[in-house]
């Protein structure tokens, strides 16, 4: 990255560029590559210190860390536990070239810094002009995660927003078979021994691992290929390159509208498409938003779309009329939950109704069915990016 951000202290400070080391499961690897990556710049004179590492036991992890500057982590106590987190506070002083940090999914102890989010402590790295090299596992992508809770029947609490991988000059997906994974459980080399059998007739059954992986390497696969178009654009821009699918997601607060946002920022992001999100008011509102939809929109933000509201009775008509104007070429809405005999009495379902009105518009209709997520899954597996 070569933009720059305001430095109040003095003039424009270059920002720091942003590696990171993607895995589909904790044990593939990750921190040990990140080590490895520090310890290769720093040979190369690079000024390299360790934000925060978590090396969960394993020894030679550990061994990558023993000629590296260590920052001394925060000790911060919580509900009569200590936990160490990250001093952003001390790397920002120290100023170094290369920070490596561990985990960017995870979530700081309350009140022990200034960011609630580890990769919000990145960002602020970053702002500052230090490059990163950090980890995280593809369920804690928002736009994958409530796939992700399918896959795993549990749910994912901490996630990274899309832009922020996006951010990154380089994505190194860690890969590992799910055979190799089970066989390094056995030997005791990602989890205690006591939570060996759990974690492999749970988490890591070889169909969730394939499913996992097959998610990684489909996300990698993506950036890769929108990389090669960034260059070639840059080096023979031209009517080519201009056209371009544009994907519009009509939205209301009904339960499972945010996994429909999420679907369709996977879609746009294989096809590389932009993505636009709009949100039809049918009614008269007063007053802040309502809970629903502020986590809607925040959804909306995780995802890098763009939202819009409109106000209009006919939300299928505001809807296909906004698409004609902005010049869309897909829209994606959510099933209808209303009966037959409604629709028959209520003159159709609204999706019955933009399937029709963009049909003259050469405009491309996805239906896609709610899921809602139940909110008595366990909780995943806690981040320990390897």
């Amino acid at each position: 990255m070569d933009e720059g951000v305001a430095d109040p202290t003095g003039p424009a400070t270059p920002a720091g560029r942003l590696r990171v080391y993607l895995g589909a499961a904790p044990g593939v690897g990750k921190t040990y590559a990140m080590l490895d990556e520090g310890q290769r710049r720093r040979r190369r004179g690079a000024d390299v210190v360790v934000g925060l590492v978590d090396c969960h036991g394993r020894q030679r992890t550990e061994e990558l860390i023993d000629d590296l500057e260590v920052i001394p982590p925060l000790l911060a106590e919580y509900r009569g536990s200590t936990f160490e987190e990250m001093d952003l506070e001390a790397v920002l002083a120290r100023r170094p070239g290369v920070a490596l940090v561990d985990e960017l999914a995870h979530t700081n102890v309350p009140g022990s810094g200034r960011h609630a989010k580890r990769w919000q402590d990145v960002m602020a790295l970053l702002e500052a002009g230090i490059d990163v090299v950090t980890t995280v596992n593809i369920q804690h992508l928002e736009s994958v995660a409530d796939a992700v809770e399918r896959i795993i029947e549990a749910s994912v609490a901490e996630r990274v927003p899309d832009w922020v991988l996006r951010r990154a000059v380089q994505i190194e997906l860690v890969d590992s078979s799910p055979e190799q994974l089970r066989r390094r459980m056995l030997h005791g080399n990602i989890y205690p021994p006591e939570q060996v059998d759990d974690a492999l007739s749970h988490y890591f059954r070889p169909d969730r691992l394939t499913a996992l992986r097959e998610l990684a390497l489909r996300f990698v696969a993506d950036e890769t290929e929108e990389q090669l178009l960034a260059y070639l654009r840059a080096q023979e821009p031209g009517p080519v390159w201009e056209t371009k699918e544009r994907i519009l997601v009509g939205v209301t607060t009904a339960p499972g509208t945010d996994a429909i946002v999420h679907r369709a920022a996977r879609m746009a992001a294989r096809i590389k498409a932009e993505l636009e999100v709009l949100h039809v008011m049918t009614g008269t509102r007063a007053g802040p938003f309502p809970d629903a939809l502020v986590a809607l929109r925040q959804a909306v933000a995780d995802v890098g779309a763009e939202w819009s509201e409109v106000r209009g009775d006919d939300a299928a008509q505001v809807l296909v009329d906004y698409a004609r104007r902005r010049h869309v070429t897909q829209i994606v809405i959510g099933s209808s939950n209303r009966s037959r005999w409604r629709d028959l009495v209520g003159g159709g379902s609204i999706v019955w109704k933009v399937s029709r009105l963009a049909a003259p518009a050469s405009i491309d209709v996805h239906i896609i069915a709610r899921r809602h997520t139940p909110s008595t899954l366990a909780p995943s597996p806690a981040a320990d990016e390897s």
